[in-house]
């Protein structure tokens, strides 16, 4: 029986991922499936990948033909270079040992290529979250802004209304304060002795002489 190593979707639309199985060559797209040996998602940055190491390795062994994007993921995981590296030892080309080293090599100078992925792909992150926390900000801001000249001009609105309704009360004039002259020092009055009046000496009044009686006529 010929077998296949192919994709099989999964997901939502618009959101799809894939299981890596192994079926027959001649079923259908949704037909009986052998064997699931991992999972495959691109919608993550960079794409998540979960491998069956050993079993994809038997199953190429076993004369299994990866479809064109199975292919790619067992390259990317180092599957297609360990078959490689086991046919050399069973050719004698080189020992298992240096075999193995080989794909050791090869594993660090991978991991490294996927941390540097990763980190590139979360300081990217990191810059867009910023960007977007920067513009969020900067709208909440110019929202503020606007509710506040809003409310400064129902304020400023009313107290005009206010004023219009109120009765004018006539301010009360200013007195201009009067300017004091200096008063002039009054000299000092020298009073005068008071001039002295004879007393006048009385003369004795004149005595008057009884009248006269004049005889009564009988």
């Amino acid at each position: 029986m010929a077998t296949r190593l192919r994709l099989q979707r999964r997901g939502r639309k618009h959101h799809p991922f894939y299981q890596i199985i192994v079926a027959d060559s001649r079923a259908p797209r949704d037909g009986r499936v052998i064997e699931r040996i991992g999972s495959y998602n691109p919608n993550t940055e960079p794409a998540t990948i979960t491998l069956d190491f050993e079993r994809a390795l038997y199953w190429l062994q076993t004369g299994a033909e990866p479809s064109d994007t199975v292919r790619n993921i067992l390259s990317n995981e180092g599957v297609l270079l360990k078959k490689h590296l086991l046919g050399g030892v069973t050719k004698g080309a080189f020992s298992e040992e240096e075999a193995e080293r080989k794909f050791n090599e090869w594993i660090e100078s991978k991991q490294k290529t996927v941390y540097s992925a990763i980190s590139k792909a979360e300081e990217k992150e990191r810059a867009e979250d910023k960007a977007r926390l920067d513009a969020e900000k900067k709208a909440n801001q110019a929202r503020a802004d606007e509710l506040a000249k809003k409310k400064a001009d129902e304020i400023a609105k009313l107290e005009a209304e206010k004023a219009a309704k109120a009765p004018k009360v006539e301010e009360p004039k200013k007195e201009e304060p009067v300017k004091e002259e200096p008063k002039k020092e009054e000299t000092p009055k020298v009073e005068e002795p008071a001039k002295e009046e004879p007393t006048k000496v009385e003369t004795p009044a004149k005595e008057e002489a009884p009248a006269k009686e004049e005889p009564k006529s009988e």
